[in-house]
């Protein structure tokens, strides 16, 4: 059976220095957190051949070892003990409230981390990550798991592949019933900033520049539905020239009757639509259809009837090529490749940062006006709650 460890005592802080490659030997890891996606960061990390499991904390000492008896590691009641058990690594899966001290705590020790997403609650706690981590000689990755979902990696793969895509309209949705988990957070820090992501990569990392968005809280104090409209203003092609906009339209909701996580992108040469859920990817590039749209166009102007003409069979599908690796198992594997070599992940602080900022203005813009309907029912002398209108008498 585990064992808890009480030892006290603070995790260092070294002078900022270029980070370090923690080179190939067997790296010691730890998760802060092991609650829902947590217990999948120490699953991982007890699993993988070259990394050795040293101990999880969290506030619910059953849990924590609980985690730690099935792994065989040990459990802490404070990032600090962790730290002073000495490690190399850390996953930070604690509620996002404790992402910035546990982040802190740990880069101020060079000890590296992958902090689940968003990077922080705010843009304020998320700069004060960064600052952090641009001293520290660990690398801090930020969770955003979706990248490594198989069919976002697939997509990523055809981008590289081929010709790149220059998007200028891009719709998603991503909807689901209500499960009563991250209710401390409205659905744009708790689902969007999935999309976000996603969507601010597809942009190069460029937030947007104009945000209009509209939200309503149903269940929670929170916005539990939201669509936002993201403009980019200027958009730079393959060669680096501006050549118009961009508008990313975004959808999501935890009080759906089902879940739905769909993304489609339209671009100069070519239209993808992405079903996460099904692992589905379908890509329609023009060059690959230039024959025959110029055959319709030439068609239609000279006035031929074409109702009988199938859409689905005129135009070249390529599906994606999936593979079915697991998702957290990819995005771990990729933060040790990073601490190994020292090298800067793809989605580090500043990507983090951005993701934040972005959902922060969202947030914002969706509130905005909340104060002139947003509606207060009085239930009972002094008490005001949302919902439904009981007078007293």
């Amino acid at each position: 059976m585990s064992t808890p460890d009480t030892t006290s005592g603070a995790g260092g802080g070294k002078a900022p220095a270029r980070r370090r490659g923690l080179g190939s030997r067997p790296l010691r890891c730890g998760v802060v957190g092991v609650g829902r996606m947590g217990r999948h960061h120490a699953r991982v990390y007890a699993q993988l051949p070259d990394t050795e499991l040293v101990g999880v904390v969290d506030a619910n000492s059953d849990r924590a070892g609980d985690v730690a008896e099935q792994w065989g590691c040990r459990h802490f009641h404070t990032v600090e003990n962790l730290l002073n058990a000495g490690v190399d690594c850390v996953s930070i899966a604690v509620p996002t409230v404790g992402h910035r001290d546990a982040a802190i705590a740990c880069l101020k020790a060079d000890v590296s981390c992958l902090v689940e997403k968003p990077l922080a609650g705010s843009v304020e706690e998320a700069l004060s990550i960064k600052d952090a981590a641009d001293k520290s000689r660990g690398v801090l990755m930020v969770g955003h798991i979706e990248r490594f979902n198989p069919i976002m990696r697939a997509l990523q793969a055809e981008q590289k592949n081929n010709l790149p895509i220059i998007p200028r309209f891009i719709e998603v949705h991503r909807v689901s019933p209500m499960t009563f988990r991250s209710v401390d957070v409205g659905v744009v820090m708790d689902m969007m900033i999935h999309d976000l992501d996603v969507v601010l990569m597809l942009m190069g990392g460029r937030e947007p520049d104009e945000i209009h968005a509209s939200g309503v809280p149903v269940i929670t104090e929170h916005e539990d539905i939201c669509n936002a409209r993201l403009v980019w203003n200027s958009v730079p092609d393959e060669s680096g020239n501006v050549v118009g906009r961009c508008v990313a339209n975004i959808t999501a909701s935890r009080l759906a009757l089902k879940t739905e996580r769909v993304t489609r992108i339209t671009g100069e040469n070519a239209y993808i639509k992405i079903d996460y859920a099904a692992k589905k990817g379908t890509v329609i590039r023009r060059t690959a259809n230039l024959a025959q749209m110029q055959e319709v166009r030439e068609q239609l102007r000279k006035g031929a009837d074409l109702t009988d003409l199938k859409w689905q069979e005129l135009v070249t599908l390529q599906n994606l090529t999936v593979d079915d690796a697991e998702p957290i198992l990819m995005e771990i594997k990729a933060f040790l490749d990073c601490a190994r070599t020292g090298t800067q992940p793809e989605i580090d602080a500043r990507a983090g940062l951005v993701n934040v900022r972005t959902a922060q203005r969202i947030v914002e813009q969706t509130r905005s006006d909340w104060e002139l309907w947003k509606p207060t029912v009085h239930v009972a002398p002094g008490v005001a709650v949302r919902g439904v209108e009981t007078l007293p008498g």
